[in-house]
C-alpha cells in the first residue's frame, strides 16, 4: 500500500468524523435516548468528570475494536481507526480544552477561527435543556452571527433575557 492511500484514508476520516459527531451530537445526545448522559455537559460541573464523558470512552472502545479488526483482516481499516483517533485527539483538545477550559491554564482565544469555534460553542450553550440548541459541530463553526440569528428567531434569547431580567429584579430590595 503506497503511503499516500493510507494518508488519504486517515485525512477523509477526520473530515467524515465531523459530519459524523454532528449527528451523533445532534440527534443522539440532544435526543431523547442520549440525553441521561449528554445533560451532564450542559450543567455545572463538579469535579474533573461528568457523565457525558461516557461517549468518549464509547468512542475509543469503537476505535479500538476497528484496530483489531484492521489489524486481522482488513488493513484499510487500522486507518481509518487512525483518522477516527485523531478526530478524538483534535476534539479533546478544542472542545474540552479550548471551549470548555478542562485544562490546568485558561486561554481564551481573541480572533481568528478559534475564536469562532470557541463563541459558537458558547452558544451553543447558551441555550437551556436540549431543545433549541445550535452549532452542533466540534470542528466546524458557522458564522457566529448566523448562530445570533438563529437564537433570536427561535425565541430562546429573549425567553433567557426576561429570565434574567425577572432574576434580577428579584434580587433588587423593595424601594
Amino acid at each position: 500500500m503506497s503511503v499516500l492511500i493510507p494518508v488519504m484514508i486517515v485525512v477523509l476520516t477526520v473530515v467524515a468524523m465531523e459530519g459524523f459527531a454532528y449527528s451523533v451530537h445532534r440527534w443522539i445526545m440532544h435526543g431523547p435516548l442520549g440525553w441521561g448522559w449528554h445533560k451532564s455537559h450542559h450543567e455545572e460541573t463538579h469535579g474533573p468528570f461528568e457523565k457525558n464523558d461516557l461517549y468518549a470512552v464509547v468512542f475509543a472502545v469503537i476505535s479500538i475494536l476497528l484496530f483489531a479488526i484492521g489489524s486481522a483482516w482488513w488493513p484499510w481499516l487500522w486507518w481509518v481507526a487512525v483518522g477516527a483517533s485523531v478526530y478524538g485527539v483534535i476534539y479533546f483538545v478544542v472542545h474540552d480544552g479550548l471551549v470548555h477550559q478542562r485544562w490546568p491554564f485558561r486561554y481564551v482565544p481573541k480572533r481568528g477561527y478559534f475564536r469562532r469555534l470557541y463563541q459558537a460553542h458558547r452558544l451553543h450553550h447558551a441555550v437551556e435543556g436540549r431543545d433549541d440548541c445550535v452549532s452542533f459541530g466540534f470542528v466546524y463553526a458557522p458564522p457566529v452571527d448566523d448562530l445570533k440569528a438563529q437564537l433570536k428567531s427561535s425565541g430562546v434569547l429573549a425567553k433567557r433575557q426576561s429570565k434574567h431580567r425577572d432574576a434580577w429584579r428579584a434580587d433588587r430590595p423593595e424601594d
